[in-house]
């Protein structure tokens, strides 16, 4: 399997793990353990343990679970144009490019979800424009190191599929707060990713989800 296809699976299967556990979401997780078995990549690693680990919980106690990291934590915020505009008004600007960009590449967005939700950008990464897609990625950089580091000092497997959709990024990852702070100031690594779009797909309604409330 190329490196390409491999990156789209990881993407795919992050955005899966992302999403708010309920029963269609769960139902995908084989389909999620069985895809990764096909690809040699590193993120795998991580992927394999949140599923190890949130395959011995109740639907119920993951549910729970998740709303108590990603709705009563504001450090752990899954919206990636929060951490570089918080609750301005930049940040409607910054959503409505966002949308342009979704619809140069062919995507119109339905449901109620914003378009910088980490698993809808991870969807479009894996199913619409791999490169654009880790280009936007790259962009939020340092709101998703820090998101990470957050899930990982919650102590949450959450903290894995971040983890593991940053090693497909370029430069190392920040291993603290203040690193990730200050790639925020100077700007992330500027390597190009130079991927193209390898076809694959989990879950194909993922990018048409609604508020998981």
């Amino acid at each position: 399997m190329s490196g390409e296809r491999e990156s789209a699976v990881v993407l795919q299967a992050a955005s899966v793990c992302l999403q708010y556990p309920n029963h269609q979401v769960r139902a995908n997780f084989p389909l999620v353990r069985e895809a990764l078995q096909g690809i040699d990549a590193p993120a795998r690693t991580p992927l394999l343990r949140f599923l190890d680990v949130v395959a011995g919980e109740t639907e119920t106690d993951l549910a729970r679970h998740y709303v108590s990291i990603f709705d009563e934590r504001r450090r752990c915020c899954l919206y990636l144009t929060w951490w570089s505009d918080g609750d301005t008004r930049r940040r409607g600007a910054a959503l409505a490019a966002l949308k342009a960009r979704f619809r140069e590449a062919g995507v119109e967005l339905t449901g109620t979800e914003l378009p910088d939700f980490l698993p809808v950008l991870l969807e479009f990464a894996a199913t619409t424009d791999l490169t654009g897609g880790l280009a936007l990625l790259q962009e939020h950089r340092p709101g998703l190191e820090l998101l990470r580091l957050a899930l990982r000092d919650a102590g949450t497997p959450y903290a894995e599929p971040v983890a593991a959709v940053c090693t497909l990024l370029p430069g190392p990852s920040p291993e603290t707060v203040a690193a990730a702070k200050e790639m925020a100031r100077r700007g992330p690594p500027r390597e190009q990713v130079g991927l193209e779009l390898m076809p694959f797909s989990i879950a194909p309604d993922t990018i048409r989800q609604g508020d998981h409330r």
